[in-house]
């Protein structure tokens, strides 16, 4: 189930300004041969704009279809393009994270990388002592990462308070009425006690998840969606989850992504099942979730089990409090565990094109300090972003 965005005034000036630029000439250019023309004086031009074939030489051409020529007026190949400037330089077959294979770079010698695509995981972990206390002076070879029981090599490690983009789910349904005003509160209260660059958007969700509030640094227009109460219908947490991450996958700016959830109760509404919205929180580009379970009645347990399940997938945390007062304590502390994580980096030892889920697990050891205890994802699907199949 997609989001539903409360935005007509703004998708209704965006049509506008685009109908408008449409409606502005062109400036005027000189005339260009026809593709009939091109293709009469080309007529064995077969492959797309850019590059045609002669033979069995790759002849590259402007955007007209028009060979380029050298300065001898020689049609000019894709493999001369891309030979080297320097021929005692060479081309060399490099390691670029996150670069496509293939992705040809000039470098500042004359040569040419050709890149081999790895992928660079980052793990958002907080890590705790015996006590509960943060623990937030570590070295990076204080950490051991392994992946599938694997020793892992930490190629970057941060310790910075950096922003997030983050999303706030509340649950809307009829049952969560009186309780509005408190989680509200709480809600403003993490918001203005995390970082001042974090961007953040606000989902009310009943038996439909509808963005109140796009992403945003703007603390009075959060609040503004947070007053959007409509409380009705049942709870579709799931479908609200999964929308939610898809919605932070394409439009979050911020490299660290991160979901509070706050309910009163069991799903009964979602399309989507807790299986699947776990799966989709454990993708690669998965965010870390947060709940607060205001939760009572003979569902209880069940509705604990499936926000635990969210929180400890992904590297967050599932809090119930007893009682209204301290959803906002609780806001207070969601907002220094994520202001306080480490970012470790690796790049996998088994390549990514094989896809399927990959088990993670953080130690940290350090004189002075007793057992450590590292929160973070348990795994993530390996390759490209999984949407939750049905």
């Amino acid at each position: 189930m997609p989001l539903r965005n409360k935005l007509p005034y703004a998708t209704a000036l965006f049509l506008l300004v685009l109908s408008a630029s449409l409606a502005i000439p062109q400036q005027s250019r000189p005339a260009q041969p026809s593709a009939a023309q091109n293709q009469a004086a080309h007529p064995q031009s077969s492959a797309p704009s850019g590059v045609h074939r002669e033979g069995t030489d790759s002849i590259l051409v402007d955007a007209a279809g028009i060979p380029l020529e050298d300065q001898s007026g020689k049609s000019i190949s894709q493999e001369a393009a891309l030979a080297p400037v320097n021929p005692s330089v060479g081309s060399e077959t490099v390691n670029i994270p996150n670069q496509k294979s293939g992705e040809v770079t000039k470098t500042k010698n004359g040569g040419f990388l050709i890149g081999v695509q790895v992928q660079e995981v980052v793990l958002h972990a907080t890590v705790v002592d015996q006590r509960a206390r943060l623990v937030t002076n570590l070295n990076k070879n204080d950490f051991t990462v392994y992946e599938d029981g694997q020793p892992q090599q930490i190629t970057r490690f941060t310790r910075e308070d950096i922003p997030v983009s983050l999303g706030i789910l509340i649950d809307n349904s009829g049952s969560m009425r009186d309780k509005r005003q408190a989680v509200n509160t709480a809600a403003l209260d993490l918001v203005k006690g995390s970082n001042p660059e974090d961007e953040v958007f606000i989902v009310n969700f009943s038996d439909e998840a509808i963005i109140d509030t796009d992403l945003t640094s703007d603390v009075a227009k959060m609040q503004e969606g947070l007053q959007q109460v409509d409380s009705r219908g049942g709870t579709a947490l799931y479908d609200a989850v999964v929308a939610s991450a898809d919605y932070l996958a394409k439009k979050g700016r911020r490299e660290k992504k991160v979901l509070l959830v706050v309910t009163d109760g069991e799903d009964n509404a979602s399309t989507d099942t807790l299986e699947q919205a776990v799966r989709r929180v454990q993708d690669d580009s998965g965010p870390v979730v947060y709940t607060i379970g205001i939760l009572g009645g003979e569902r209880e347990k069940r509705a604990r089990r499936a926000l635990d399940s969210l929180a400890q997938h992904t590297g967050g945390v599932s809090f119930f409090p007893k009682d209204l007062g301290e959803v906002d304590q609780i806001a207070r502390a969601v907002a220094r565990d994520i202001r306080n994580q480490y970012s470790i980096y690796y790049r996998p030892t088994r390549p990514q094109e094989q896809g399927g889920f990959r088990q993670v697990k953080v130690d940290a050891h350090a004189p002075g300090y007793g057992r450590l205890q590292v929160r973070t994802r348990s795994g993530y699907y390996a390759g490209q972003q999984t949407r939750a199949s049905k």
